[in-house]
């Protein structure tokens, strides 16, 4: 050790910096009284040169870097919360039918309904590749090492033919190993996960009592993804592992939700 009785040694020094830039469009609008619709959607970059244990989602400033010989620099690319595309929906319609009925049990029963809902579809997050295996740190502490890139990085989204069926979301074919004791080089975040494209869509109706006292029964049925898509979340992202690539989690099926209010 060139330091002895020292097992390592921190620095922390002002070189790192980060990077936003978006375009940013929203509408807002109230059509007769019936429809309130907001529409938002950001284009955006987020770009840093300290990735997750330094400057990313752990919120870490003094975190060890990747690679020590390069310092910051092998880690700067796209932001851990980096979404290129995002947009936002959401929404309250009063549904218009029977709502005006002369039949009073036609119009309790039946008219008097609202739809509300939020919508969001982004771009999938940065995925860091790393590799599997002694190379992964070069024998040295806190390193994390990352493969050669040879070739365009694929995404197939297959179904795998083993036991255990997988969307197989990134091909390895794109990878190598680099040299024993060499620092791979791909950029950091290089890979993109899945994106996601959810619906949270309700239906709700007020019983009134009594208009002056103000009393009223509402009655919510809520969904959450209620198309019931698939949205893939986690992709093992360790070059070398038997399942890497594959997609690892997802997030839940659809959800139902029975609710009511009583107002006195």
């Amino acid at each position: 050790m060139p330091y002895l009785g020292f097992n390592s040694i921190s620095l922390a020094s002002n070189e790192a910096n980060s990077h936003y830039n978006s375009l940013q469009v929203e509408f807002r609008s109230q059509m007769r009284h019936a429809l309130t619709l907001h529409v938002a959607y950001t284009l955006s970059r987020a770009i840093d040169g300290g990735g997750a244990s330094q400057f990313g989602s752990d919120g870490q400033d003094l975190g060890g870097v990747s690679n020590p010989y390069a310092g910051w620099l092998y880690d700067v690319g796209p932001s851990q919360y980096d979404r290129t595309n995002i947009l936002l929906t959401n929404l309250i319609y009063e549904l218009p039918f029977f709502k005006n009925s002369s039949s009073r049990f036609m119009k309790t029963a039946l008219g008097g309904w609202t739809v509300s809902g939020v919508v969001i579809a982004e771009s999938g997050l940065p995925i860091n590749v790393g590799i599997s295996g002694a190379r992964s740190v070069n024998g040295l502490p806190n390193a994390t090492n990352r493969p050669d890139l040879s070739g365009s990085i694929f995404y197939p989204h297959t179904v795998s033919t083993t036991l255990e069926q997988s969307i197989q979301w990134i091909s390895p074919s794109a990878f190598s190993l680099p040299t024993l004791g060499g620092w791979g080089n791909l950029g950091y975040d290089a890979a993109r996960g899945p994106g996601r494209d959810n619906w949270d869509l309700s239906l709700f109706k007020s019983f009134t009592f009594s208009e002056n006292r103000g009393s009223k029964f509402e009655l919510r049925v809520e969904t959450f993804n209620t198309w019931n898509h698939t949205e893939f979340n986690a992709v093992s992202s360790r070059f070398g592992a038997s399942n890497f690539g594959q997609v690892t989690s997802a997030f839940d099926p659809r959800v139902f939700q029975l609710g009511g209010k009583l107002y006195f």
